[in-house]
């Protein structure tokens, strides 16, 4: 992975951490046990420091990064989406932040809060826990639902069980010329023991965004 020690700060990755060899991380980050860092996540500790708590995962293309003397935090089980760009925020524990999200200084999303797909969270905004946020700017529509919050939590953990799966069976290789009729699929199952599949996945989060208009 490209890792860039910056004024004598190197970052530092727990063992049980996956870090996409694409992704970047300079400086002052750190990353706990059991997260996923996708492909072309940019960490920036330059300025201040990224901190990537126990079983989080920020995906691909996100960028982290704070103004000097701020922190960029994703809590425990913290869960970003492809796109986001967090700067100088607090992420709470079990949250979520949604594809293409921009969540702005002094920030704070509370626990198991949900930030849907393309919101603008403005700066210094604290948000409630257990709520869903939405919009641009964004704002409190209702409460999740315990169910809502249990989708939440099991898509994590697919991605905690796909940090462990990139550690041990990732490796670069060249394309095949052709398919293979028998070429295995993924199933449920293998991935997760709850709902994992793409499109249940997909139907959840456009549900989310049905109800809150």
């Amino acid at each position: 992975m490209p890792c860039y020690s910056l004024d004598g700060l190197s970052p530092v990755v727990h063992p049980t951490a996956f870090v996409h060899p694409s992704a970047e991380l300079i400086g002052d980050v750190w990353v706990g046990a059991h997260c996923y860092i996708g492909p072309l996540a940019s960490l920036r500790g330059d300025f201040g420091r990224i901190v990537v708590r126990e079983g989080a995962n920020v995906q691909d293309t996100c960028v982290l990064h704070a103004f000097p003397g701020k922190d960029c935090v994703v809590e425990v089980d913290g869960h970003i989406g492809h796109g986001a760009v967090l700067h100088g925020c607090i992420v709470g524990r079990n949250a979520l932040v949604g594809m293409n999200s921009v969540v702005m200084d002094e920030v704070e999303i509370g626990e198991s809060t949900i930030v849907a797909a393309g919101a603008f969270v403005r700066a210094g905004l604290k948000v409630p826990p257990q709520v869903l946020l939405v919009g641009t700017p964004a704002k409190v529509v209702r409460e999740l639902s315990d169910d809502e919050v249990k989708w939440k939590s099991e898509g994590t953990g697919v991605y905690q069980s796909l940090a462990r799966r990139c550690r041990t069976s990732l490796v670069p290789v060249q394309p095949l010329a052709e398919d293979d009729e028998n070429r295995r699929r993924y199933t449920t199952a293998e991935l997760h023991a709850g709902r994992t599949d793409a499109a249940g996945g997909l139907k959840s989060l456009v549900e989310l965004k049905r109800t809150s208009s």
